[in-house]
């Protein structure tokens, strides 16, 4: 087992990040109904009995309050949290840092919520990958190009890089790549045996759908 568990802690989270435009879609993609139920509800079942936590980071009170309307808690065996993300219109990465200031553990999966196609073997494998002597465990799919070719909304991330977050954000860094290339990284590759590429598929166009 991995270095994960320390000093009793068997703690899994995950952040869900939802605050985007949707700008390509057209609409709000989270609450997009997907095979008869909205999108996000197709990664919480996944989730469910994976993990001991999720939070959910949207950008604004409204949306927060649309999301409990069709999510309920009771329906999952882990805790969610509904979260307002500190930053807005920046992209992914004032979501992550909002999400890993509400974790109860040291490190978190970041899902985004276009993709409901994610699995229950991603999340073990994934998890299973952790190790304290690195700050992200990110997915790859070219070891040619490591960076160039990785899955940051995949990965898995350690809430003590808050601070690098904030410092990038204030020098409007915002690409999560240049986050990865500041902190220290473990790579993990997709080679379709261990972890395979549909998991990454993403729905951000309706023709996507």
């Amino acid at each position: 087992m991995s270095s994960y568990i320390e000093n009793g802690e068997n703690i899994k989270s995950c952040i869900i990040l939802c605050g985007g435009k949707s700008s390509r879609m057209g609409r709000d993609k989270g609450s997009m109904i997907i095979k008869d139920k909205p999108m996000i509800k197709h990664i919480l079942a996944t989730l469910n009995h994976q993990i001991n936590e999720a939070v959910i980071v949207l950008n604004d009170s409204k949306r927060i309050a649309r999301y409990r309307e069709f999510i309920d808690p009771e329906d999952y065996a882990y805790r969610i949290a509904f979260v307002e993300d500190k930053i807005k219109n920046k992209g992914p990465m004032p979501g992550i840092m909002t999400g890993l200031g509400e974790i109860n553990s040291d490190y978190a999966l970041i899902l985004p919520c276009d993709s409901p196609y994610v699995s229950s073997d991603y999340i073990n494998t994934i998890f299973r990958e952790i190790n304290r002597d690195y700050q992200a465990i990110v997915p790859y799919h070219d070891p040619e190009n490591k960076l160039r070719t990785s899955e940051p909304l995949h990965s898995i991330y350690n809430k003590n890089i808050i601070p690098e977050i904030e410092n990038l954000i204030s020098s409007d860094v915002l690409h999560i790549k240049g986050l990865i290339e500041k902190i220290d990284t473990k790579f993990v590759l997709i080679d379709n045996k261990k972890i395979e590429k549909k998991e990454f598929r993403n729905l951000n166009r309706p023709e996507d759908i």
